[in-house]
């Protein structure tokens, strides 16, 4: 962009006060980076209090922005006129690490994730704990250890700090082979349980009502070509898949790949069979 669009006071946007509706992640980020570079002060209300909001906040103001309040519901930040380079290390990714717990888990398994944040799944890793997994949790690192059938657990999603949406569809999968009946509703978004139908493919049974589906643990499930909807659901599907018998096969992986980089390739490193291919 030219000079005056960004530190010019003719083309800079006015600070203004905003309260969500619903507390989005991704809404509260692309305010608060706008509202960065934009005259005087903008204040957003009722705004989203994940890690990511914060990880952002501290890299604005490491380039010089003035962002205060991040992590809770109410963010306050004073326009400048521009910001600067900056060094910032990015928090690592929460939803991939909760991925490979349930991994982990609904296979048996054994797993080490090193790198993460275990303090920013708390959440995910508190009904991990009532399904009966075995967790060694470390500043940076989480060991999940299973050993036979998981018990069955409720879930109901929230913003943070609650259990995240993005988490739903993996711990069904999950809940899809536990013991017992579970109930998952999703308070977060509409229309998340587009996985639903992949994994009645797959043997599971599950019935939804309205925004809440009621999931009956069966023994196993049957290896299937299925089809992923979303990021989250194309996990799910992953999931669901190294503890199905026979064969899987899941079309349109283009969703993994916008949250999961070379995902099949760490699965294997942990001993699945698991390959891309081409259609």
């Amino acid at each position: 962009m030219g000079e005056g669009c960004v530190g010019g006071e003719a083309g800079r946007r006015a600070g203004v006060g905003m309260a969500f509706f619903l507390n989005d992640a991704a809404a509260t980020e692309n305010l608060m980076m706008a509202a960065a570079l934009a005259r005087g002060t903008t204040v957003l209300e009722n705004a989203a209090c994940e890690p990511e909001v914060t990880d952002l906040a501290e890299c604005l103001n490491a380039m010089g922005g003035k962002v205060a309040g991040a992590g809770t519901q109410t963010i306050t930040i004073d326009g400048v006129p521009s910001l600067g380079g900056a060094h910032h290390r990015t928090i690592p990714d929460r939803i991939e690490a909760g991925t490979f717990a349930l991994a982990g888990a609904i296979t048996d398994g054994d797993v080490t994730i090193r790198g993460c944040r275990p303090d920013h799944l708390e959440a995910v890793l508190s009904k991990l704990e009532e399904t009966g997994v075995r967790m060694e949790v470390g500043p940076e690192s989480l060991r999940v250890v299973s050993r036979g059938r998981t018990r069955a657990v409720n879930v109901r999603t929230h913003a943070f700090p609650g259990f995240a949406t993005d988490m739903q569809a993996q711990i069904m999968a999950l809940m899809a082979l536990a013991e017992g009946r579970s109930v998952i509703t999703e308070s977060v978004f509409e229309n998340r349980f587009m996985h639903v139908n992949e994994l009645l493919r797959m043997g599971a049974d599950i019935t939804i009502a309205g925004n809440t589906a009621v999931v009956q643990g069966v023994p196993h499930l049957l290896g299937a070509p299925v089809m992923a909807t979303d990021l989250r659901a194309s996990a799910c599907l992953v999931v669901a898949g190294l503890a199905a018998r026979g064969d899987t096969v899941i079309s349109r992986i283009y969703h993994l790949d916008r949250g999961y980089e070379a995902i099949e390739a760490k699965l294997t490193g942990l001993g699945a069979e698991i390959r891309r291919v081409k259609g």
